[in-house]
């Protein structure tokens, strides 16, 4: 069972706060066509209905979790969670012969399962182990695999055409995937997906009052950010940008 997020999956505050300046130069489908963005008019009908599903269900559930949840349990479950992705994110950077990286992945995941009492602690990140956060489709585009068209999934959100076929990878390389019954799995899921959108509570509201396409917005974002994590924040120029 896949989790619901919303729509902002993939960034997160700081990205976002970051990036709000561009709303005001986003253009609407009528003034050009963005060459990224071949299936445009789909994926805005798909980001309508994942917009209507978030606000309808997805987000009340988040805003309830937040107010039913002690500040440090939610922490915890984040950890929790934060954890579990650093498993894919060690294969990953091994992957991509980051063998350092994927030692201190590693490493983080030894430390926070046991001295963080199963990763409710973030033991690590006190410890100067950094957090890399490497999944598949990072780990294609070192490959060398373009980005592909963007896409925006259903229920998903935001995503390209190499960050689509990348969550096969990550779906193996997710230890919730592993649990049994399946019932459990489902149950984690839904709270770890629950549990982002929580988290993501403030920046949605900000690219609602910010962005004159929130559309628009979500996707230079997104695309933005992802490339600059295929080159660890450092991306070479693009055309354009000469």
């Amino acid at each position: 069972m896949v989790q619901p997020v919303s729509p902002l999956k993939g960034f997160g505050v700081s990205a976002l706060m970051s990036l709000t300046l561009m709303a005001g130069c986003a253009s609407t489908p009528e003034e050009y066509a963005d060459p990224r963005d071949p299936l445009e008019r789909l994926n805005r009908s798909i980001y309508g209905f994942n917009d209507k599903l978030d606000k309808a269900v997805i987000q009340p559930a988040a805003q309830g979790y937040q107010a039913i949840t002690p500040a440090k349990v939610d922490r915890g479950v984040t950890n929790f969670f934060s954890n579990l992705q650093d498993v894919g994110s060690a294969v990953n950077n091994f992957l991509q012969l980051k063998i350092e990286r994927a030692t201190s992945d590693a490493g983080r995941v030894l430390v926070n399962s046991t001295v963080g009492v199963l990763g409710l602690v973030d033991v690590a990140t006190n410890l100067d182990m950094p957090k890399y956060g490497e999944d598949f489709g990072q780990t294609l585009g070192v490959w060398g695999l373009e980005s592909g068209p963007y896409l925006v999934l259903p229920v998903l959100g935001p995503s390209s055409g190499r960050d689509t076929v990348g969550l096969v990878g990550d779906w193996f390389t997710d230890p919730v995937t592993y649990v049994s019954p399946w019932e459990l799995s489902a149950g984690l899921q839904g709270l770890r997906g629950i549990d982002a959108r929580a988290d993501l509570l403030t920046a949605s509201k900000m690219v609602e009052e910010a962005a004159l396409d929130p559309y628009e917005f979500t996707k230079d974002a997104y695309l933005e950010k992802r490339r600059n994590d295929v080159y660890d924040g450092a991306p070479p120029p693009e055309p354009d940008d000469y």
